[in-house]
């Protein structure tokens, strides 16, 4: 039972290369966090299936935005490329040594160059604005601790998730993102009371496709479970943005899944290479699934 729910949990992520496929030539690199931080922790947990969905949905919520997703994306035609394309992304800047970390950040900035027009209401973009990188940025950095504050066994303390958000803000100033709030109290008042979030076309779109992406029969069910338990963490007032609203049961399906998930899956096998790496000690009975050794061998050949 382990080994199906591991393919098709982990199926849908596997449309990208590996990015750490190359990471063990980097011996004693502990990247942009190292052991002991606190984003090894919450990014490392199965709480950020539903935290990578919560990001998605808050994302939309800005006008620009989202209209440069839906006029330069191709994640209608090819979503488990793009979500396979985002989850190297967190990998790399997560648990990737310096060289790997810089090497995703330049994809992203080089792909975002290309992404520029004009909004519904007549605002330009460009992806590489400071604040339009930075409303992406602290969407995906809330939403990982929300959902972990709220699925995982144990609650980050508030030092420890401020710590968190702190550590996060590496990532956004590579990104050339600003404002990049240091506390998580700050980022998330930041989101919930942000003056352009508003619905627009683009929005639309997306929740559209996020309520009912392209998935099998069987892995559909699991994501309704985990769709409903982001939503459910989104503060009231984007939730009116977006429209949304979630169902009475829906945290405490959303924590019996993320368990499930946890059970199934243990903690994320990057963070367990990134440990080998970096020399560092290996928990007991955090990691069951083994090195993804297999992904980096077949890459090298």
């Amino acid at each position: 039972m382990r080994q199906r729910v591991v393919a098709s949990a982990t199926g849908p992520f596997q449309h990208a290369p590996y990015p750490l496929a190359r990471t063990l030539v980097h011996r004693g690199d502990p990247g942009l966090f190292g052991p002991g931080s606190v984003s090894w922790t919450v990014i490392g947990d199965t709480s950020t299936f539903a935290g990578g969905i919560r990001a998605l949905l808050v994302q939309a919520a800005h006008p620009e935005v989202v209209a440069g997703v839906a006029d330069h994306s191709r994640y209608r035609e090819d979503p488990l490329g793009r979500l396979s394309r985002t989850s190297a992304y967190v990998t790399a800047t997560t648990y990737g040594a310096i060289p790997e970390v810089e090497r995703a950040v330049d994809l992203v900035r080089r792909a975002h160059r290309a992404v520029v027009g004009t909004s519904h209401r007549g605002r330009a973009y460009t992806a590489d604005t400071a604040e339009f990188a930075a409303w992406v940025h602290n969407a995906l950095t809330d939403s990982f601790l929300a959902t972990y504050q709220t699925y995982a066994p144990t609650p980050l303390a508030e030092r420890d998730a401020d710590r968190f958000v702190e550590e996060q803000t590496r990532v956004g100033r590579l990104l050339g993102a600003d404002p990049l709030p240091t506390t998580a109290r700050e980022l998330r008042l930041w989101l919930a009371t942000h003056p352009h979030a508003s619905p627009s076309p683009g929005m639309t779109e997306a929740l559209s496709f996020l309520e009912s992406p392209p998935l099998t029969t069987g892995v559909r069910a699991g994501y309704q479970v985990l769709y409903q338990a982001a939503v459910s963490t989104i503060p009231a007032r984007l939730r009116s943005v977006l429209g949304v609203s979630p169902r009475p049961v829906a945290r405490r399906a959303g924590r019996a899944a993320v368990g499930f998930l946890r059970w199934a899956l243990g903690a994320s096998p990057s963070w367990h290479l990134a440990l080998v790496r970096t020399g560092a000690p290996v928990p007991q009975g955090l990691f069951r699934q083994p090195l993804p050794l297999d992904r980096i061998e077949q890459r090298a050949s």
